[in-house]
């Protein structure tokens, strides 16, 4: 448990530069614009989430680099020749720092929010405000996990597909935030992405129908 924390820090750190790198962009670029032009900041907003998105697919490349030299290290003192770790393996515990960094600062904000001054429901907001952000911010941490796996394995096996996949959906789930409060507008495509990334994982990672089939009917595979 304590090798997990720890690879999963790795990763979270990394996610934390990309957070921190493109919030200062978006800094500069409100300071430098006119703050009063309600339209310009609302366009500003739209801006840092889409810049943020595509800094974290950069970031997840360079670790995705990082951890390809490591595991070439790994290769060459092992006796056998080869890393006790696979892609797959690498894929899941980054992925899983992604998200769950992620998904940490997604809750400190609506944590602070819900302490007040004011409350959620006056003026006609949603009474369904926190139950839907826990339902997007679990969403958004499996599909780091999921994107991970197909982004790995997309510069792994040169399958160009996955990886523009995973940079095309992370931009169109982040984009879907700005649907709220319909939440039924985001929430909804966001899950059925999260299926679909899900399914499209699990048999990348060599997962298979038959395998699904003595999972559920709790057979061992022979």
């Amino acid at each position: 448990m304590k090798v997990l924390s720890a690879a999963v820090l790795k990763p979270a750190f990394f996610w934390l530069l990309s957070l921190l790198l493109s919030s200062l962009v978006w800094f500069i670029a409100v300071k430098a614009s006119n703050e009063k032009d309600a339209e310009l900041q609302k366009s500003l907003i739209i801006f840092g989430v889409m810049f943020s998105v595509l800094l974290q697919e950069v970031f997840r490349f360079a670790y995705y680099k990082l951890l390809r030299k490591a595991n070439e290290g790994l290769a060459a003192l092992s006796e056998d020749g080869k890393s006790p770790l696979s892609v797959q393996q690498m894929a899941y515990v980054a992925g899983l720092g992604f998200g769950i960094m992620s998904g940490a600062f997604s809750v400190v904000n609506i944590l602070a929010g819900s302490v007040g001054p004011g409350t959620v429901g006056i003026f006609r907001d949603s009474q369904y405000y926190f139950l839907t952000s826990a339902f997007m911010t679990m969403a958004i941490i499996l599909l780091h996990t999921f994107w991970s796996v197909l982004f790995f394995d997309g510069f792994e096996n040169k399958r160009w597909v996955a990886v523009v996949a995973v940079i095309a959906t992370h931009l169109l789930v982040s984009g879907l935030t700005f649907l709220n409060p319909v939440y039924e507008g985001s929430l909804i495509p966001a899950f059925v992405i999260m299926v679909l990334m899900a399914a499209w994982a699990y048999f990348t990672a060599g997962g298979s129908l038959q395998n699904l089939q003595h999972f559920f009917m709790c057979k061992e595979n022979k």
